[in-house]
This record gives structure tokens, sequence and C-alpha cells, in this order.
């Protein structure tokens, strides 16, 4: 399902994100197509639901129809082409199966976000969609990117230290993941510790711990950040290191808007360019 590129010689990286919308923009398809604008890529979408939400919590939650959803998606897929897919928030089992289906028709590189929970609390996604998720979309992740209570709810194993986050990734690998991105956000200490794990490698990244509200999204923006690289052709270990830096530097400058989980800031990268051109002469 890959198209050719333009004929401008630059690989820009197609991206289709099928998620939910938020209208706060912090998080689902909003965040997920600054993060891949931001890293050089193109996005394109397939909306799962449309949420209303802001920075305090969401209050709603509207699916859309999965034939719908696979509309959208076909209709990407069969003109614009896709060099990568990834999925955040699908809602229920119907689309968990329209979104397997999809990854396997497209044959490129998927992230999978095992979105469950908004960062307020509000499920995301249908009990019933667990096993689903577990048994139909996982078999075609290239990469999955759970957190820990994800990682739990899909392993049925604690999750609280970094050695846990081993053992359920290597039980989500053996359900057919092609790696995982073990995120341990969620573990008390004074460090963030992410594992990638492939089955035959390991990679551990370490970062000091921020402590600031303004964390809305940041799994979203994570995921298609790493889907953008690897539509470019980046290597998994380079994706994930290039995806983790921008993220933490979007936490670090986060704009501080709303009263709750607010939202980070996903243009950093292109500030400083956007000034340079608009005091460069036009040709």
């Amino acid at each position: 399902m890959s198209r050719a590129q333009p004929p401008s010689g630059q690989a820009l990286g197609r991206v289709l994100v099928v998620a939910g919308s938020d209208s706060g923009g912090g998080a689902g398809v909003q965040a997920d197509i600054k993060a891949v604008t931001a890293m050089g890529g193109y996005a394109a979408t397939a909306i799962a639901a449309v949420t209303v939400q802001n920075s305090i919590g969401v209050h709603g939650v509207h699916p859309i129809p999965p034939e719908v959803v696979r509309a959208q998606a076909l209709a990407v897929l069969d003109d614009l082409g896709a060099d990568a897919i990834k999925t955040g928030m699908l809602g229920d089992a119907a689309t968990v199966e329209v979104a397997a289906d999809l990854l396997a028709r497209a044959g490129v590189p998927a992230v999978v976000d095992p979105v469950m929970v908004a960062k307020g609390g509000a499920a995301l996604l249908a009990p019933a969609a667990v096993a689903a998720l577990r048994e139909r979309l996982i078999p075609h992740a290239t990469l999955l990117t759970p957190n820990a209570p994800e990682a739990a709810a899909l392993t049925s194993l604690a999750v609280e230290t970094e050695d846990d986050l081993r053992r359920a990734g290597e039980r989500l690998l053996r359900l057919g993941a092609g790696a995982v991105l073990m995120k341990g956000g969620h573990l008390s200490g004074p460090r963030v510790v992410d594992v990638l794990m492939t089955g035959v490698s390991e990679v551990r990244f370490e970062s000091g711990r921020r402590e600031t509200r303004h964390t809305h999204g940041t799994g979203c923006t994570l995921a298609s950040a790493i889907a953008a690289r690897l539509a470019q052709g980046d290597e998994l270990e380079h994706a994930v290191r290039r995806a983790r830096d921008y993220l933490l530097e979007a936490i670090r400058r986060a704009p501080g808007f709303g009263a709750g989980h607010g939202p980070l800031d996903h243009a950093w990268p292109l500030r400083g360019k956007v000034s340079a051109a608009a005091v460069a002469p036009p040709f």
C-alpha cells in the first residue's frame, strides 16, 4: 500500500494514524499530527472516535462506526499511501479488528500504542476489546508501546518495577509483537527508565523525572514520533532514541495551558526554523 514518493527526491515519511480525536489538542490525533510534522513526516488520519475533553478530563466519547474508520483508512492507503501506520485509541473490539486488518493489508511498519485509559482516568478501551487487542492487533505490531498499567492489563502481571517491565515485555513479545518499548513513566523513583526489547536484544533508556502536571498526550506523542522516524527509514533503536529526545524536550517546554494535565510543546523543533524563514529572502 506504499505509493510512490513525490518527485522531490525527499522521503517525507507518510504516517497513517488510526486513533481518536482530542478536542483539547494535547493527545489523540491532534498530538499525532503535530508530532509527525515536527519529526519531518506527513500525517494522514482515520478517526476512530471523537472525544469531548480538555486538560481537566474526558467528558464524552463518541465512537465512529468501524466501517467508516475502515473507509477513511482505505481512502488514504489507496491514493496517498503510507510508509508507516500508528494506532492509538480504538475504543471497541470491532474497531480493533478493523485496525488489525488494515495493518495486515498495508504491509508497512506499525507502531501500536495500546491506549486504554486517559491521563485523567477515563476508560478509552472497552473491556471486551482488550482480548481483541491482545490476540488480533499485537501480532501485527512492529513496535508495541505500553505504559506500565497497559502492560499489566495486557499480561495480567504486576508491573511495578524495572524487572516487572522486562517480565511483561517478554510476555508481550510471545504474543507476537516484533518489539516492545516498555515505558516506565508510571513507576516510582527519581529516574524514568524505558526498555526497548526485541527478543534478541535490549536497550535501556534512562532520564531524569520532571515533576510537572503538563504531560497530557505523552504516549501518543512518543508513538507517533517513532512512527514518523520509521517511515523515513530510521532503524528502530535510532527512531526510539530520536523520538524520546523530542518528547523530553516537548515536556520541558510545555506551555502551561489548562488547569489540569496540560499539553506539551509539540512544535518546539520548528519554531527556530519558522523564525529564520520569516527574515530570509523569499527566493
